[in-house]
């Protein structure tokens, strides 16, 4: 069984309940409908500041092409 990050309240970060009522992301508390899936305005604005911050990041894959581009100094597309 895979190892689930729990909060003070037992609930799954990020996951629906065992009810299947989804739960805050940032806390664990039951998502509020509006806000969802965050349970509070300040929980969304939690989650906005850590990406804001840095702290969550996408990651990004290059093309090998627009490397050697950006090498040659050449901004403009193949035609």
């Amino acid at each position: 069984m895979p190892d689930v990050k729990t909060s003070k309240t037992g609930a799954s970060k990020g996951k629906a309940s065992k009810r299947g009522t989804p739960v805050c992301p940032i806390c664990g508390k039951p998502a509020d409908a509006v806000l969802r899936p965050f349970c509070s305005k300040r929980c969304a604005d939690v989650d906005l500041h850590r990406w804001f911050s840095g702290r969550y990041a996408v990651p990004v894959t290059e093309d090998e092409e627009e490397d050697e581009r950006r090498e040659d100094g050449d901004d403009t597309p193949p035609q």
